[in-house]
């Protein structure tokens, strides 16, 4: 029979690129019998999905959703329970046995993330991020850590590094990237969640900085945050297209708009924190596949990535003067504009990918059943 896998999830949307697109769909590829428990969607799905109340409010969300997920993931009896959220720490504890295997799938760097959060008094985030810790260190002590980017193995050097590479989308990496297609147009695309940590009033701000630019965000984005960044824009809002404003926007849309324009570039303008300068972000690889120039932030992590591929350009992003030198030189260089295209779906196409991560996954999932099948072994004797 089919070993099932219960991938958990009370945070994210179900169809989450790195949860459903890639572990749960390679997973049932590979003759998984895979579930999916996550908040309740009304679209049609390939993967059997558990659906969850779904709650705006964080703390309801913790307290029901938590045990929606606790309830649904029992009575599955799965092999495999592999969750994503910091919040399902106690139901992983609690679903581990002796011949199961419990993953925790770490996005994210939380507690560098939960310092970062200014609206917090910092003694409460000291004491949030104390806490966190202690949880992770006593319910995880039985759990393997499956780990979303290269920096966290300083964080748990006993964790499976998974990266969140692109799917090799083989109509994003036919698009052709001639040096010939002509001037790009004045368009520049941001996807992915719009906050403020990931540079959304440091962009809004980039009509005022180039009177010919206009900027589209396709993501998640709350709407007070919206209001902020046309209150940013200013006079040159019209110039600020943002899609997503307290929805979800679906995979195959952000696809659709990778593919619609000959972009510019492709956005990556944070300001400065210890939580993402380090990270090699999801949208750089989506970027690169779509043959789209990488306009980032020039943090040494960001800048090392851009030198070594040679598929865009990083900026300070507080330095007007340099961010229009930038897009200036996008403009007059169309040829060059192009060259970091074809180099990122180069870069792409023989190494950053998902079906290399995904090789890895499945390898690491049979290493796992095998412990678990050792140490039930073990405690039967």
């Amino acid at each position: 029979m089919a070993k099932t896998v219960a991938h958990m999830t009370s945070v994210h949307h179900p169809f989450d690129t790195r949860i459903y697109h890639k572990e749960c769909r390679s997973l049932q590829h590979a003759g998984y019998d895979v579930t999916l428990i996550a908040p309740e969607t009304d679209s049609a799905s390939e993967i059997n999905i558990l659906p969850i109340k779904k709650y705006t409010n964080k703390f309801l969300r913790m307290a029901f959703s938590t045990y929606q997920v606790y309830k649904q993931a029992r009575q599955l009896d799965a092999d495999y329970y592999h969750f994503h959220d910091p919040e399902l720490l106690p139901i992983g504890w609690l679903l581990k046995k002796k011949n199961n295997v419990v993953i925790y799938d770490i996005h994210e760097d939380y507690a560098t993330s939960i310092m970062q959060k200014e609206y917090i008094p910092r003694p409460i985030r000291k004491l949030i991020t104390k806490t966190y810790k202690r949880m992770e260190n006593v319910l995880g002590r039985d759990m393997a850590f499956c780990l979303a980017e290269k920096y966290y193995e300083e964080l748990y050097p006993h964790g499976q590094t998974i990266l969140n590479y692109p799917l090799l989308d083989q109509s994003l990496l036919n698009k052709e990237v001639s040096e010939d297609v002509g001037q790009p147009e004045n368009k520049l695309l941001y996807t992915g969640n719009i906050d403020v940590d990931r540079g959304a009033y440091v962009q809004a701000r980039l009509p005022l900085i180039d009177e010919e630019i206009t900027v589209y965000f396709f993501g998640k984005c709350s709407r007070e945050v919206a209001d902020n960044m046309y209150e940013t824009a200013g006079a040159e809002k019209d110039r600020l297209i943002i899609e997503g404003i307290e929805r979800y926007v679906p995979r195959e849309d952000i696809d659709h708009q990778y593919m619609n324009r000959r972009w510019l570039a492709g956005l990556a303008l944070f300001p400065p924190t210890d939580h993402y300068k380090r990270k090699e972000l999801t949208k750089f690889f989506e970027y690169m596949s779509a043959g789209i120039p990488i306009l980032c932030s020039n943090f040494p992590v960001w800048q090392a990535f851009i030198d070594r591929y040679q598929c865009g350009i990083a900026v300070d992003p507080q330095d007007k003067a340099d961010i229009q030198d930038a897009l200036e030189y996008l403009r007059l260089y169309p040829e060059e504009a192009a060259k970091m295209g074809r180099n990122g779906q180069k870069a792409v196409r023989e190494e950053l990918n998902w079906q290399k991560e995904e090789e890895k996954l499945l390898q690491w999932y049979d290493e796992l059943s095998r412990k678990a099948r050792e140490i039930g072994d073990e405690h039967a004797k």
